[in-house]
């Protein structure tokens, strides 16, 4: 199975956003022929005030950019891991949900996740992100089948909670998606040594499609989104990444390599504490 992660600058423009993902999604199936594609978080609108991150969200099935991974998913007879859109809540015009919906190779949705985490932090340039004043969370975890393995479910600042993680190992996770928009002040440091440990710790190809470059906030700002889309094996490899810039790059799944990892240190026989 070969995988193709997404990399794009997404900014507050949500027809520029989908013409962007539709062209970097033909082109790595042009190139690389993968089964599934992985797009980052966020990457059908990003910036903005809050009134205009809510008119731009999708209504969840049937909006513009749902249409728009389903048809691809049809049309390619791939799946499509949609990254995560803006999902409009309804009655609610200063919350919006933060959705990762999962296309089938019929263009079905068969899954479907809202971020549980919310980036509520100062970066240490003094920036703040607040999410939660716009994104409501989630509360499930959520697990798929994709041709008999076992995908997990997250978005971007939930690798910081290892509890998730373990979660879906223990529920057999095979493949975590960690679709993200990460900043350049964290990314540098944290964003590779986080993914390759969250593999380590589960056994689990890691695939993670993130957001690069700059995009404007809704004071007018510009924020930075720090790239470096990754697939870590689950031996903590990493055996496909994206350059600077919009792109994709390509990895093999191999589930022997999975079987091989667990095989020599077989974690989670030797598990002893309860995740609550």
């Amino acid at each position: 199975m070969k995988i193709s992660v997404i990399q794009t600058n997404s900014i507050s423009d949500k027809a520029a956003n989908i013409r962007q993902a539709t062209e970097l999604i033909e082109r790595a199936v042009a190139a690389d022929r993968p089964d599934v594609v992985v797009l980052p978080e966020v990457w059908s609108w990003r910036g903005g005030t809050t009134s205009d991150k809510v008119k731009a969200a999708d209504s969840i099935p049937g909006g513009d950019a749902w249409e728009v991974l389903a048809t691809l998913a049809r049309r390619h007879r791939i799946w499509v891991h949609g990254g995560s859109m803006i999902e409009t809540i309804p009655g609610s015009t200063s919350q919006v949900y933060n959705t990762t919906c999962v296309f089938d190779r019929e263009g079905r949705e068969i899954a479907r996740y809202r971020k549980i985490h919310m980036f509520d932090i100062t970066a240490p340039d003094g920036v703040a992100y607040n999410e939660s004043d716009t994104i409501r969370p989630g509360e499930d975890v959520v697990l798929y089948d994709l041709e008999g393995l076992k995908v997990g479910c997250t978005i971007c600042y939930d690798m910081r909670f290892a509890e998730l993680y373990v979660t879906l190992a223990k529920a057999g996770a095979d493949i975590i998606m960690v679709p993200s928009s990460f900043t350049v002040q964290t990314g540098k440091d944290h964003w590779e040594v986080m993914l390759r440990a969250r593999a380590i710790e589960t056994q689990c190809y890691v695939v993670a499609p993130g957001q690069y470059g700059p995009f404007v906030d809704g004071k007018g700002g510009t924020r930075l989104s720090y790239g470096h889309s990754l697939v870590a094996d689950p031996w903590g490899h990493v055996v496909a990444r994206c350059s600077d810039g919009i792109g994709f790059a390509t990895a093999h799944i191999d589930p022997a390599q999975i079987a091989r990892v667990r095989g020599l240190i077989p974690m989670n026989a030797h598990r002893r504490l309860t995740v609550t």
